[in-house]
Protein backbone atom coordinates (compact mmCIF):
# COMPACT_ATOMS: atom_id res chain seq x y z
CA UNK A 1 0.00 0.00 0.00
CA UNK A 2 1.74 3.25 -1.17
CA UNK A 3 1.86 5.98 1.63
CA UNK A 4 1.01 9.86 1.58
CA UNK A 5 2.03 12.08 3.80
CA UNK A 6 0.01 15.89 4.14
CA UNK A 7 -0.66 18.52 6.36
CA UNK A 8 -3.37 20.86 6.07
CA UNK A 9 -2.38 24.55 7.08
CA UNK A 10 -4.56 27.53 7.00
CA UNK A 11 -5.61 31.04 9.05
CA UNK A 12 -7.71 30.37 11.98
CA UNK A 13 -11.36 29.75 11.14
CA UNK A 14 -10.81 28.89 7.39
CA UNK A 15 -11.54 25.11 7.69
CA UNK A 16 -9.08 22.75 8.43
CA UNK A 17 -10.88 20.31 10.92
CA UNK A 18 -14.36 20.41 9.10
CA UNK A 19 -12.50 19.40 6.32
CA UNK A 20 -10.41 16.45 8.01
CA UNK A 21 -13.45 15.35 9.64
CA UNK A 22 -15.38 15.08 6.02
CA UNK A 23 -12.63 13.04 4.55
CA UNK A 24 -12.77 10.97 7.64
CA UNK A 25 -16.40 10.36 6.90
CA UNK A 26 -16.38 9.85 3.44
CA UNK A 27 -13.61 7.00 3.32
CA UNK A 28 -15.42 5.65 6.12
CA UNK A 29 -12.51 6.31 8.81
CA UNK A 30 -15.30 7.86 10.66
CA UNK A 31 -18.54 6.57 11.09
CA UNK A 32 -19.67 8.72 13.69
CA UNK A 33 -20.64 12.18 12.99
CA UNK A 34 -19.63 13.63 16.21
CA UNK A 35 -16.88 12.23 16.89
CA UNK A 36 -14.00 15.36 15.69
CA UNK A 37 -10.61 15.78 15.17
CA UNK A 38 -11.61 18.87 17.52
CA UNK A 39 -11.48 16.40 20.80
CA UNK A 40 -10.02 18.65 23.57
CA UNK A 41 -12.99 20.39 25.73
CA UNK A 42 -11.48 23.80 25.70
CA UNK A 43 -11.24 22.98 21.37
CA UNK A 44 -14.71 21.95 21.33
CA UNK A 45 -15.81 25.33 23.56
CA UNK A 46 -13.61 27.80 21.96
CA UNK A 47 -13.95 26.10 18.36
CA UNK A 48 -10.19 26.55 17.68
CA UNK A 49 -7.52 23.71 17.22
CA UNK A 50 -5.05 23.82 19.82
CA UNK A 51 -2.75 20.77 19.71
CA UNK A 52 -1.92 19.44 16.13
CA UNK A 53 -3.13 15.47 15.52
CA UNK A 54 -2.66 12.81 13.15
CA UNK A 55 -5.36 10.87 11.60
CA UNK A 56 -5.39 8.73 8.38
CA UNK A 57 -7.56 7.58 5.43
CA UNK A 58 -7.58 4.74 3.12
CA UNK A 59 -8.22 5.59 -0.85
CA UNK A 60 -7.85 3.49 -4.16
CA UNK A 61 -5.55 0.87 -1.50
CA UNK A 62 -3.34 3.99 -0.73
CA UNK A 63 -2.87 5.12 3.23
CA UNK A 64 -2.82 9.25 3.09
CA UNK A 65 -1.56 9.96 6.78
CA UNK A 66 -3.35 13.69 7.13
CA UNK A 67 -1.65 16.23 10.18
CA UNK A 68 -4.30 18.64 11.47
CA UNK A 69 -2.47 21.80 12.72
CA UNK A 70 -3.46 24.74 14.61
CA UNK A 71 -4.42 28.10 12.84
CA UNK A 72 -3.89 30.37 16.11
CA UNK A 73 -0.44 32.05 15.45
CA UNK A 74 -0.18 31.38 19.50
CA UNK A 75 0.57 27.61 18.79
CA UNK A 76 2.44 28.45 15.53
CA UNK A 77 5.31 25.90 17.25
CA UNK A 78 2.67 23.35 16.50
CA UNK A 79 2.51 24.00 12.91
CA UNK A 80 6.39 24.62 12.35
CA UNK A 81 8.15 21.16 13.25
CA UNK A 82 4.74 19.19 11.54
CA UNK A 83 5.86 20.63 8.09
CA UNK A 84 9.43 19.20 8.68
CA UNK A 85 7.46 15.73 8.67
CA UNK A 86 5.03 15.68 5.39
CA UNK A 87 5.54 15.43 2.26
CA UNK A 88 2.84 18.30 0.64
CA UNK A 89 0.73 20.64 2.32
CA UNK A 90 -3.31 21.85 1.76
CA UNK A 91 -3.35 25.49 1.79
CA UNK A 92 -6.94 26.37 3.03
CA UNK A 93 -8.06 29.65 2.04
CA UNK A 94 -11.35 31.42 2.90
CA UNK A 95 -13.36 31.99 -0.42
CA UNK A 96 -14.41 35.41 1.25
CA UNK A 97 -11.70 36.62 3.47
CA UNK A 98 -8.68 35.86 1.24
CA UNK A 99 -4.55 35.11 2.44
CA UNK A 100 -4.59 35.88 6.62
CA UNK A 101 -1.45 36.70 8.70
CA UNK A 102 -1.45 33.03 9.37
CA UNK A 103 -1.76 31.89 5.79
CA UNK A 104 0.79 34.11 5.18
CA UNK A 105 3.02 32.63 7.84
CA UNK A 106 2.39 28.88 7.68
CA UNK A 107 2.98 29.02 3.65
CA UNK A 108 6.31 31.01 4.23
CA UNK A 109 7.56 27.89 6.38
CA UNK A 110 5.95 25.42 3.61
CA UNK A 111 8.14 27.41 0.88
CA UNK A 112 11.09 27.54 2.86
CA UNK A 113 11.37 23.47 3.16
CA UNK A 114 10.87 23.23 -0.83
CA UNK A 115 6.86 22.16 -0.12
CA UNK A 116 4.86 22.34 -3.35
CA UNK A 117 1.47 23.22 -2.16
CA UNK A 118 -1.94 22.39 -2.97
CA UNK A 119 -4.16 25.32 -2.44
CA UNK A 120 -8.31 24.41 -1.71
CA UNK A 121 -10.32 27.77 -2.11
CA UNK A 122 -12.76 26.40 0.87
CA UNK A 123 -15.89 28.23 1.84
CA UNK A 124 -17.21 28.98 -1.62
CA UNK A 125 -21.03 28.63 -0.61
CA UNK A 126 -20.93 31.40 1.41
CA UNK A 127 -23.14 34.52 -0.05
CA UNK A 128 -20.08 36.90 -0.40
CA UNK A 129 -17.35 34.62 -2.02
CA UNK A 130 -15.23 35.34 -4.18
CA UNK A 131 -13.25 32.29 -5.28
CA UNK A 132 -11.40 33.03 -8.31
CA UNK A 133 -10.19 36.76 -6.58
CA UNK A 134 -9.08 34.86 -3.77
CA UNK A 135 -7.34 32.61 -6.16
CA UNK A 136 -5.54 35.26 -7.80
CA UNK A 137 -4.49 36.73 -4.24
CA UNK A 138 -2.80 33.31 -3.28
CA UNK A 139 -0.77 33.83 -6.52
CA UNK A 140 0.34 37.31 -5.35
CA UNK A 141 0.68 36.04 -1.80
CA UNK A 142 3.53 32.92 -3.38
CA UNK A 143 5.03 35.63 -5.63
CA UNK A 144 5.53 38.26 -2.68
CA UNK A 145 7.09 34.82 -0.63
CA UNK A 146 9.43 34.17 -3.48
CA UNK A 147 8.03 30.83 -4.58
CA UNK A 148 10.13 29.00 -6.94
CA UNK A 149 9.09 28.54 -10.87
CA UNK A 150 7.59 25.08 -9.65
CA UNK A 151 6.08 25.92 -6.58
CA UNK A 152 3.93 28.76 -8.02
CA UNK A 153 2.83 25.88 -10.56
CA UNK A 154 0.11 25.30 -7.91
CA UNK A 155 -2.97 23.31 -8.28
CA UNK A 156 -5.86 24.82 -7.44
CA UNK A 157 -9.37 23.42 -5.77
CA UNK A 158 -12.72 24.64 -4.84
CA UNK A 159 -14.60 23.29 -1.67
CA UNK A 160 -17.15 23.64 0.70
CA UNK A 161 -15.81 21.35 3.30
CA UNK A 162 -19.35 21.75 5.44
CA UNK A 163 -21.28 20.62 2.53
CA UNK A 164 -18.91 17.81 1.83
CA UNK A 165 -17.70 18.55 -2.09
CA UNK A 166 -15.05 19.11 -3.96
CA UNK A 167 -14.54 20.38 -7.79
CA UNK A 168 -11.44 21.50 -9.93
CA UNK A 169 -13.44 23.96 -11.70
CA UNK A 170 -15.92 25.92 -10.21
CA UNK A 171 -18.82 25.05 -12.99
CA UNK A 172 -17.94 21.24 -12.10
CA UNK A 173 -20.84 19.53 -10.74
CA UNK A 174 -19.41 17.30 -7.57
CA UNK A 175 -21.29 16.09 -4.45
CA UNK A 176 -17.95 14.32 -2.84
CA UNK A 177 -14.53 14.84 -2.29
CA UNK A 178 -13.34 12.31 -4.99
CA UNK A 179 -11.63 15.39 -7.16
CA UNK A 180 -9.32 16.24 -3.85
CA UNK A 181 -8.57 12.88 -2.77
CA UNK A 182 -7.68 12.13 -6.46
CA UNK A 183 -5.67 15.40 -6.83
CA UNK A 184 -3.52 14.46 -3.42
CA UNK A 185 -2.70 10.89 -5.21
CA UNK A 186 -1.81 12.79 -8.40
CA UNK A 187 0.01 15.75 -7.03
CA UNK A 188 2.07 13.98 -3.73
CA UNK A 189 4.64 11.47 -4.36
CA UNK A 190 4.54 7.99 -2.78
CA UNK A 191 6.30 8.18 0.83
CA UNK A 192 7.45 4.81 0.35
CA UNK A 193 10.16 3.07 -2.13
CA UNK A 194 11.84 -0.50 -1.77
CA UNK A 195 15.04 1.43 -1.79
CA UNK A 196 14.14 3.25 0.77
CA UNK A 197 12.51 0.37 3.00
CA UNK A 198 15.86 -1.64 2.32
CA UNK A 199 18.18 1.09 4.02
CA UNK A 200 19.06 0.88 7.75
CA UNK A 201 16.25 2.76 10.68
CA UNK A 202 15.91 6.19 10.55
CA UNK A 203 13.87 8.10 12.29
CA UNK A 204 12.64 11.35 13.98
CA UNK A 205 9.89 12.64 16.29
CA UNK A 206 7.56 15.43 15.44
CA UNK A 207 5.09 15.61 18.20
CA UNK A 208 5.00 14.38 21.75
CA UNK A 209 2.08 12.32 23.73
CA UNK A 210 1.86 11.53 27.26
CA UNK A 211 0.21 8.10 28.48
CA UNK A 212 -0.14 7.32 32.43
CA UNK A 213 0.49 3.54 31.66
CA UNK A 214 3.00 4.11 28.73
CA UNK A 215 4.60 7.60 29.81
CA UNK A 216 6.13 9.70 26.95
CA UNK A 217 5.35 9.01 23.45
CA UNK A 218 7.08 10.31 20.06
CA UNK A 219 5.08 10.73 17.18
CA UNK A 220 7.74 9.94 14.40
CA UNK A 221 8.30 9.97 10.47
CA UNK A 222 9.92 6.96 9.32
CA UNK A 223 12.40 8.50 6.56
CA UNK A 224 14.51 4.95 6.08
CA UNK A 225 14.23 1.46 6.64
CA UNK A 226 11.82 -0.27 9.25
CA UNK A 227 11.05 -0.12 13.03
CA UNK A 228 9.68 -3.08 14.73
CA UNK A 229 8.24 -2.86 18.38
CA UNK A 230 11.04 -4.65 20.92
CA UNK A 231 13.65 -3.53 18.55
CA UNK A 232 16.40 -2.01 20.00
CA UNK A 233 17.51 1.71 18.53
CA UNK A 234 19.83 4.26 19.46
CA UNK A 235 18.70 8.09 20.02
CA UNK A 236 21.04 10.97 18.88
CA UNK A 237 19.73 14.30 20.25
CA UNK A 238 20.89 17.71 19.31
CA UNK A 239 24.50 18.48 20.26
CA UNK A 240 25.43 14.99 19.15
CA UNK A 241 24.89 12.49 22.12
CA UNK A 242 24.31 9.32 21.73
CA UNK A 243 21.85 6.76 24.03
CA UNK A 244 20.50 3.41 23.12
CA UNK A 245 16.76 2.38 23.69
CA UNK A 246 14.17 0.15 23.65
CA UNK A 247 10.79 0.27 21.55
CA UNK A 248 8.26 -1.44 23.65
CA UNK A 249 4.93 -0.54 21.58
CA UNK A 250 4.77 0.83 18.20
CA UNK A 251 0.74 2.41 16.87
CA UNK A 252 0.19 3.28 13.52
CA UNK A 253 -3.01 5.67 12.19
CA UNK A 254 -6.09 4.63 11.49
CA UNK A 255 -8.65 7.47 11.36
CA UNK A 256 -8.36 9.15 14.86
CA UNK A 257 -7.58 5.86 16.22
CA UNK A 258 -4.20 4.68 17.12
CA UNK A 259 -3.44 0.68 15.96
CA UNK A 260 -0.61 -1.38 18.25
CA UNK A 261 1.25 -2.92 15.15
CA UNK A 262 4.42 -5.46 14.82
CA UNK A 263 6.33 -3.37 12.30
CA UNK A 264 6.18 -0.29 10.17
CA UNK A 265 8.38 0.84 6.92
CA UNK A 266 9.67 4.05 5.67
CA UNK A 267 7.58 6.96 4.18
CA UNK A 268 4.27 5.70 7.48
CA UNK A 269 3.90 8.10 10.51
CA UNK A 270 4.37 6.07 13.60
CA UNK A 271 3.60 6.55 17.09
CA UNK A 272 6.47 4.89 19.78
CA UNK A 273 6.75 3.96 23.69
CA UNK A 274 9.77 2.78 25.37
CA UNK A 275 11.91 5.55 25.29
CA UNK A 276 11.51 8.22 27.91
CA UNK A 277 13.80 10.94 27.64
CA UNK A 278 12.69 11.45 23.74
CA UNK A 279 12.49 15.03 22.11
CA UNK A 280 11.22 16.34 19.40
CA UNK A 281 14.35 16.55 16.25
CA UNK A 282 16.28 13.95 17.96
CA UNK A 283 16.79 10.81 15.54
CA UNK A 284 15.83 7.25 15.99
CA UNK A 285 18.40 5.05 14.34
CA UNK A 286 19.66 1.60 14.07
CA UNK A 287 23.11 1.77 15.22
CA UNK A 288 25.07 4.46 16.55
CA UNK A 289 27.35 5.31 13.88
CA UNK A 290 24.67 6.74 11.26
CA UNK A 291 24.66 10.48 10.56
CA UNK A 292 21.56 11.87 12.13
CA UNK A 293 18.55 13.93 10.53
CA UNK A 294 18.04 17.55 10.23
CA UNK A 295 17.28 19.07 13.88
CA UNK A 296 13.96 20.79 13.83
CA UNK A 297 14.10 24.50 15.23
CA UNK A 298 11.47 26.30 16.88
CA UNK A 299 10.69 30.09 17.18
CA UNK A 300 11.18 31.44 20.51
CA UNK A 301 8.82 32.53 23.18
CA UNK A 302 8.17 36.31 23.20
CA UNK A 303 6.35 36.88 26.36
CA UNK A 304 6.90 35.74 30.12
CA UNK A 305 4.98 35.81 33.58
CA UNK A 306 5.53 34.07 36.56
CA UNK A 307 3.43 31.51 38.65
CA UNK A 308 3.34 31.49 42.29
CA UNK A 309 1.68 29.86 44.92
CA UNK A 310 -1.40 31.52 45.87
CA UNK A 311 -1.60 33.41 48.98
CA UNK A 312 -4.60 35.53 49.09
CA UNK A 313 -6.81 35.38 52.07
CA UNK A 314 -9.16 32.99 50.37
CA UNK A 315 -6.26 30.90 49.24
CA UNK A 316 -6.66 26.97 49.57
CA UNK A 317 -10.55 27.23 49.46
CA UNK A 318 -11.64 25.51 45.99
CA UNK A 319 -7.89 23.97 44.63
CA UNK A 320 -7.26 20.88 44.97
CA UNK A 321 -3.42 21.17 43.78
CA UNK A 322 -2.19 24.18 46.26
CA UNK A 323 1.94 23.99 47.53
CA UNK A 324 5.04 25.23 45.50
CA UNK A 325 6.26 21.39 44.63
CA UNK A 326 2.46 20.48 42.95
CA UNK A 327 2.60 23.07 40.69
CA UNK A 328 6.28 22.64 39.42
CA UNK A 329 5.56 19.17 39.09
CA UNK A 330 2.57 20.13 36.68
CA UNK A 331 4.79 21.86 34.67
CA UNK A 332 7.38 19.91 34.07
CA UNK A 333 4.87 17.73 32.81
CA UNK A 334 3.68 20.14 30.65
CA UNK A 335 6.98 20.48 29.62
CA UNK A 336 6.48 17.02 28.14
CA UNK A 337 4.24 18.08 25.00
CA UNK A 338 4.06 21.51 24.99
CA UNK A 339 7.55 22.24 23.05
CA UNK A 340 6.34 26.15 22.64
CA UNK A 341 6.44 26.62 25.82
CA UNK A 342 10.01 27.16 28.29
CA UNK A 343 10.27 27.56 32.24
CA UNK A 344 12.96 29.10 34.24
CA UNK A 345 12.62 26.68 37.91
CA UNK A 346 15.79 28.10 39.62
CA UNK A 347 14.03 30.72 41.81
CA UNK A 348 12.46 28.56 44.69
CA UNK A 349 9.69 31.47 45.46
CA UNK A 350 8.19 31.84 41.69
CA UNK A 351 8.60 29.98 38.00
CA UNK A 352 9.03 31.95 35.21
CA UNK A 353 7.24 30.84 32.06
CA UNK A 354 8.31 31.78 28.43
CA UNK A 355 5.23 31.29 26.03
CA UNK A 356 4.52 32.49 22.24
CA UNK A 357 1.15 34.74 23.24
CA UNK A 358 -1.44 35.77 25.67
CA UNK A 359 -3.65 32.81 24.57
CA UNK A 360 -1.18 30.28 24.77
CA UNK A 361 -0.70 31.21 28.52
CA UNK A 362 -4.78 31.30 28.82
CA UNK A 363 -4.68 27.87 27.52
CA UNK A 364 -2.43 26.38 30.11
CA UNK A 365 -3.90 28.25 32.94
CA UNK A 366 -7.33 27.33 31.72
CA UNK A 367 -6.24 23.50 32.29
CA UNK A 368 -4.74 23.82 35.21
CA UNK A 369 -7.80 25.32 37.00
CA UNK A 370 -9.54 22.33 35.57
CA UNK A 371 -7.48 20.08 37.05
CA UNK A 372 -8.17 21.44 40.59
CA UNK A 373 -4.87 23.70 40.67
CA UNK A 374 -4.83 27.24 42.40
CA UNK A 375 -1.91 29.59 41.87
CA UNK A 376 -1.68 33.30 40.95
CA UNK A 377 0.49 34.71 38.37
CA UNK A 378 1.93 38.12 37.20
CA UNK A 379 1.39 40.72 34.60
CA UNK A 380 2.68 39.36 31.17
CA UNK A 381 5.33 40.85 29.75
CA UNK A 382 7.50 40.88 26.48
CA UNK A 383 10.72 39.51 26.36
CA UNK A 384 13.72 42.28 25.42
CA UNK A 385 16.64 40.51 24.24
CA UNK A 386 20.41 42.25 22.99
CA UNK A 387 21.59 41.50 19.65
CA UNK A 388 24.83 42.78 17.96
CA UNK A 389 24.76 45.38 21.35
CA UNK A 390 21.64 46.53 20.64
CA UNK A 391 18.00 46.04 22.45
CA UNK A 392 15.51 44.18 20.34
CA UNK A 393 12.02 43.25 21.09
CA UNK A 394 9.48 40.95 19.59
CA UNK A 395 7.20 42.68 16.21
CA UNK A 396 4.04 41.05 15.12
CA UNK A 397 2.05 41.39 11.96
CA UNK A 398 -1.42 42.92 12.72
CA UNK A 399 -4.51 42.42 9.87
CA UNK A 400 -7.29 44.79 10.76
CA UNK A 401 -10.60 44.43 8.76
CA UNK A 402 -13.03 47.37 9.77
CA UNK A 403 -15.84 49.18 8.44
CA UNK A 404 -14.42 52.41 6.38
CA UNK A 405 -15.74 54.84 8.87
CA UNK A 406 -14.14 53.05 12.12
CA UNK A 407 -11.06 53.34 10.21
CA UNK A 408 -9.54 56.65 11.83
CA UNK A 409 -9.68 55.31 15.54
CA UNK A 410 -8.07 52.59 14.85
CA UNK A 411 -4.94 54.33 12.87
CA UNK A 412 -4.82 56.89 15.50
CA UNK A 413 -4.59 53.86 18.12
CA UNK A 414 -2.33 52.14 16.60
CA UNK A 415 -0.04 54.49 15.68
CA UNK A 416 0.18 55.86 19.76
CA UNK A 417 1.40 52.25 20.54
CA UNK A 418 4.33 52.26 17.75
CA UNK A 419 2.42 51.24 14.99
CA UNK A 420 3.19 51.66 11.25
CA UNK A 421 0.82 50.50 8.91
CA UNK A 422 2.30 49.07 5.87
CA UNK A 423 -1.17 48.88 3.45
CA UNK A 424 -4.49 49.60 3.38
CA UNK A 425 -7.04 48.57 0.99
CA UNK A 426 -10.75 49.07 0.53
CA UNK A 427 -13.62 47.44 -0.37
CA UNK A 428 -17.44 47.31 -0.26
CA UNK A 429 -17.36 49.69 2.25
CA UNK A 430 -14.53 47.45 4.67
CA UNK A 431 -11.03 48.63 5.38
CA UNK A 432 -8.42 45.87 5.37
CA UNK A 433 -4.94 47.04 7.48
CA UNK A 434 -2.15 45.74 7.53
CA UNK A 435 0.56 47.08 10.53
CA UNK A 436 3.58 46.11 11.89
CA UNK A 437 3.89 46.78 15.34
CA UNK A 438 6.14 45.86 18.59
CA UNK A 439 4.24 42.76 20.83
CA UNK A 440 4.42 45.71 23.64
CA UNK A 441 2.08 47.98 22.17
CA UNK A 442 -0.38 45.31 21.32
CA UNK A 443 -0.75 44.05 25.13
CA UNK A 444 -4.28 44.91 26.24
CA UNK A 445 -5.15 46.58 23.25
CA UNK A 446 -7.80 43.86 21.81
CA UNK A 447 -10.42 44.74 24.64
CA UNK A 448 -10.29 48.72 23.22
CA UNK A 449 -10.39 47.40 19.75
CA UNK A 450 -13.60 45.61 20.57
CA UNK A 451 -15.13 48.34 21.83
CA UNK A 452 -13.70 51.02 19.54
CA UNK A 453 -15.09 49.00 16.74
CA UNK A 454 -18.21 47.85 18.43
CA UNK A 455 -17.64 44.24 17.87
CA UNK A 456 -17.60 44.89 13.82
CA UNK A 457 -14.23 44.75 13.77
CA UNK A 458 -11.41 41.47 12.83
CA UNK A 459 -8.06 41.88 14.43
CA UNK A 460 -5.57 38.89 13.90
CA UNK A 461 -1.86 39.04 14.39
CA UNK A 462 1.36 36.80 13.78
CA UNK A 463 5.17 36.95 15.03
CA UNK A 464 7.07 38.43 12.43
CA UNK A 465 10.32 38.34 14.65
CA UNK A 466 12.88 40.15 16.67
CA UNK A 467 13.96 43.71 15.91
CA UNK A 468 14.76 47.59 17.56
CA UNK A 469 13.53 48.25 20.24
CA UNK A 470 11.02 50.82 19.86
CA UNK A 471 10.86 53.04 22.91
CA UNK A 472 8.85 53.81 25.51
CA UNK A 473 4.71 53.62 24.16
CA UNK A 474 1.54 55.54 25.64
CA UNK A 475 -0.81 52.79 26.90
CA UNK A 476 -4.02 54.06 28.21
CA UNK A 477 -3.94 52.90 31.83
CA UNK A 478 -6.53 52.28 33.66
CA UNK A 479 -6.91 52.15 37.70
CA UNK A 480 -7.98 50.00 39.40
CA UNK A 481 -11.12 50.01 41.89
CA UNK A 482 -9.95 47.79 45.45
CA UNK A 483 -11.48 46.71 48.17
CA UNK A 484 -11.12 48.09 51.46
CA UNK A 485 -12.47 45.84 53.06
CA UNK A 486 -13.27 42.20 53.60
CA UNK A 487 -17.27 40.76 53.16
CA UNK A 488 -19.92 40.05 50.99
CA UNK A 489 -20.75 42.78 48.26
CA UNK A 490 -24.30 44.80 48.34
CA UNK A 491 -26.20 45.77 45.49
CA UNK A 492 -26.87 49.37 47.06
CA UNK A 493 -22.97 49.71 47.48
CA UNK A 494 -21.77 48.35 43.70
CA UNK A 495 -24.99 51.18 42.26
CA UNK A 496 -23.10 54.39 43.77
CA UNK A 497 -19.56 52.54 42.52
CA UNK A 498 -21.61 51.47 39.02
CA UNK A 499 -20.74 55.17 38.02
CA UNK A 500 -16.64 55.43 39.01
CA UNK A 501 -16.08 52.72 36.47
CA UNK A 502 -16.71 49.58 35.09
CA UNK A 503 -17.34 46.63 37.77
CA UNK A 504 -16.25 42.95 37.64
CA UNK A 505 -18.32 41.33 40.46
CA UNK A 506 -22.18 41.07 40.94
CA UNK A 507 -23.51 41.06 44.23
CA UNK A 508 -23.38 38.87 47.26
CA UNK A 509 -20.01 37.70 46.03
CA UNK A 510 -17.08 37.33 48.97
CA UNK A 511 -14.12 40.35 48.53
CA UNK A 512 -11.05 40.28 50.57
CA UNK A 513 -9.36 43.71 51.37
CA UNK A 514 -6.97 44.23 48.23
CA UNK A 515 -9.01 42.43 46.03
CA UNK A 516 -9.74 44.29 42.51
CA UNK A 517 -13.62 44.71 42.03
CA UNK A 518 -13.10 47.28 38.90
CA UNK A 519 -11.67 49.86 36.98
CA UNK A 520 -11.69 53.73 36.92
CA UNK A 521 -11.26 55.39 33.55
CA UNK A 522 -9.11 58.40 35.55
CA UNK A 523 -6.24 55.83 35.83
CA UNK A 524 -5.47 56.46 39.54
CA UNK A 525 -6.48 53.45 41.81
CA UNK A 526 -9.77 54.50 43.97
CA UNK A 527 -10.23 52.23 47.26
CA UNK A 528 -13.75 51.71 48.11
CA UNK A 529 -16.50 49.73 50.36
CA UNK A 530 -18.72 47.48 48.43
CA UNK A 531 -20.17 45.79 51.45
CA UNK A 532 -21.80 49.25 52.35
CA UNK A 533 -25.29 48.52 53.13
CA UNK A 534 -28.18 51.08 52.97
CA UNK A 535 -28.61 53.16 56.27
CA UNK A 536 -32.74 52.33 56.62
CA UNK A 537 -34.82 54.59 58.80
CA UNK A 538 -38.50 55.23 59.66
CA UNK A 539 -38.71 57.89 57.26
CA UNK A 540 -39.06 57.29 53.45
CA UNK A 541 -38.76 60.21 50.47
CA UNK A 542 -39.72 59.74 46.98
CA UNK A 543 -36.55 61.09 46.37
CA UNK A 544 -34.16 58.37 48.63
CA UNK A 545 -36.08 55.03 47.44
CA UNK A 546 -35.06 54.99 43.75
CA UNK A 547 -35.10 51.63 42.57
CA UNK A 548 -31.14 50.01 42.23
CA UNK A 549 -30.24 49.30 38.22
CA UNK A 550 -27.18 47.24 38.32
CA UNK A 551 -25.13 47.17 34.80
CA UNK A 552 -24.05 44.11 34.01
CA UNK A 553 -20.81 43.68 35.07
CA UNK A 554 -17.62 42.86 32.77
CA UNK A 555 -17.19 38.81 32.70
CA UNK A 556 -13.32 38.62 33.47
CA UNK A 557 -11.71 35.56 31.44
CA UNK A 558 -8.82 34.77 31.58
CA UNK A 559 -7.59 36.16 28.20
CA UNK A 560 -9.48 40.04 29.40
CA UNK A 561 -7.87 39.66 32.70
CA UNK A 562 -4.38 38.90 31.57
CA UNK A 563 -5.10 42.12 29.29
CA UNK A 564 -6.38 44.37 31.73
CA UNK A 565 -4.31 43.56 34.94
CA UNK A 566 -1.39 46.29 36.03
CA UNK A 567 2.21 45.70 36.96
CA UNK A 568 1.50 45.71 40.49
CA UNK A 569 -1.30 43.31 40.28
CA UNK A 570 -1.35 39.15 40.59
CA UNK A 571 -4.14 37.22 38.55
CA UNK A 572 -5.71 34.31 41.42
CA UNK A 573 -7.10 31.45 39.76
CA UNK A 574 -8.84 28.40 40.87
CA UNK A 575 -10.90 25.73 39.80
CA UNK A 576 -14.05 28.30 40.23
CA UNK A 577 -12.93 31.76 40.47
CA UNK A 578 -10.85 34.31 38.57
CA UNK A 579 -9.83 37.48 40.70
CA UNK A 580 -7.78 40.47 40.50
CA UNK A 581 -5.52 41.39 43.23
CA UNK A 582 -3.49 43.83 44.41
CA UNK A 583 0.35 42.71 45.21
CA UNK A 584 0.20 45.08 48.55
CA UNK A 585 -3.54 44.08 50.35
CA UNK A 586 -3.69 46.98 52.47
CA UNK A 587 -3.32 50.11 51.92
CA UNK A 588 -0.68 51.00 54.16
CA UNK A 589 1.20 48.55 52.74
CA UNK A 590 0.43 50.13 49.08
CA UNK A 591 1.41 53.68 50.63
CA UNK A 592 4.60 52.14 52.15
CA UNK A 593 5.78 50.20 48.83
CA UNK A 594 5.10 52.34 45.90
CA UNK A 595 6.51 52.00 42.71
CA UNK A 596 7.62 49.07 44.09
CA UNK A 597 6.87 45.58 42.15
CA UNK A 598 7.06 42.07 44.17
CA UNK A 599 8.84 39.08 41.66
CA UNK A 600 7.20 36.83 44.29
Amino acid sequence: MEIRNIAIIAHVDHGKTTLTDALMMQTGANVNSEISMDSNDLEKERGITIYSKNTSVTYKDSKINIVDTPGHADFSSEVERILRSIDCVLLLVDAQEGPMPQTKFVLKKSLELGLKPIVVVNKIDKPAAQPEAVAEMVYELFLDLGASDEQLDFPVIYAAAKNGFAKMKLEDESDNFNPLLDLILNHVKPASSPELEAKKLLAQPFNLAYDNFLGRLAICRIYEGKIKAGSQVFVENLVGETRPGKITKLFTFKGIAREEVSEAKAGDIVMVAGLPNIYIGETIAQSSEQKPLPAISIDEPTISLNFLVNNSPFAGREGKFVTNRQIKERLEKELEVNVGLKIDFSNQNFYKVFGRGELHIAILLENLRRENYELQVSRPQVIIKEEDGKKVEPYEEITVDVPEAMTGTVIEKLAKRKGRMTDMKNLNGQSRLLFDIPTRGLLGYRNEFVVDTKGEGILCTHFIGFREFAGEIERSSLGAMVSMTSGKTLAFSLWNLQERGVLYILPNIEVYEGMVIGNVAKGNDLTVNPTKGKQLTNVRASGSDDAILLTPPLDLTLERALSVMNDDEYLEITPKNIRLRKQFLTETERARNKGKIVQA
